[in-house]
């Protein structure tokens, strides 16, 4: 296991030359070095090796990765070593791309066309969502994270934050907070998808189900 709340899970050990890697690794860091490069054929334990690193530095860590497939498949991998940790995904949420484009012999116009995968858009938002929430995070990334999601003070403002028991909340106060940060009010429980909510009226008291774009259930807020 590592410091700063990283808790690496390994039936192994470093062996071989990983030991002397990771300490040079680590040395490097801690000297401010901006570059260095690990080299090793495939199968040699580059990624255990810096698992290593981020378990022992404790340091927030970003990993990019030329294509999806790959970034899928190392943050699995990765997952499976720090199973407590926040190991997040974030790449580009486009199923199919199609840039627009002009053909000038037949003077045509091609629009552009495009299909989101709410899974993967889904993933992107808990990835954003783990950075401001703790800092045991490894974000492993595509090229796409190098385009801005905006400032971080604005996502922050854009919170809607309900305390268990505050009661600084009515049904229409919370309703108009989650309207204004783009949620859509559903017609029903049955039809909620991400980033909706339904209200539920109650005699009591009232539930509002709200779906945030990161989670894989909604969640139920009671206000009395």
């Amino acid at each position: 296991g590592g410091k700063g709340g990283f808790r690496l899970e390994a039936p192994y050990e470093p062996t071989g030359d990983q030991p002397q890697a990771i300490d040079t690794i680590l040395e490097r860091l801690d000297r401010g070095d901006e570059y260095l490069v690990l080299q090793g054929a495939t199968g040699t334990g580059k990624t255990f090796a810096i698992a290593q690193t981020i378990s022992r530095s404790a340091r927030p860590s970003l990993i990019l990765c030329h294509n999806k497939t790959l970034a899928t498949q190392l943050a699995r991998e990765l997952k499976s070593f720090f199973p407590s940790n926040a190991v997040e995904l974030f790449v580009s949420y486009y199923s199919y791309y199609q840039p627009e484009a002009y053909i000038p012999a037949g003077d045509t116009y091609i629009a552009k066309t495009s299909s989101i995968n709410d899974e993967l858009d889904a993933l992107r938002h808990r990835a954003t969502k783990s950075l401001f929430e703790r800092s045991d995070v490894i974000v492993v990334a595509s090229v796409s994270c190098i385009y801005g999601l905006g400032l971080p003070t604005h996502y922050l403002e854009s919170r809607v934050c309900v305390d268990v028991g505050g009661g600084e909340w009515t049904v229409a106060s919370l309703a108009k907070s989650l309207r204004d940060n783009l949620y859509v009010e559903a017609p029903s429980c049955e039809g909620m998808e991400r980033g909706t909510f339904y209200v539920r009226h109650r005699a009591a008291a009232s539930d509002v189900v709200i779906w945030p774009p990161y989670e894989e259930e909604p969640v139920r807020v009671r206000v009395a």
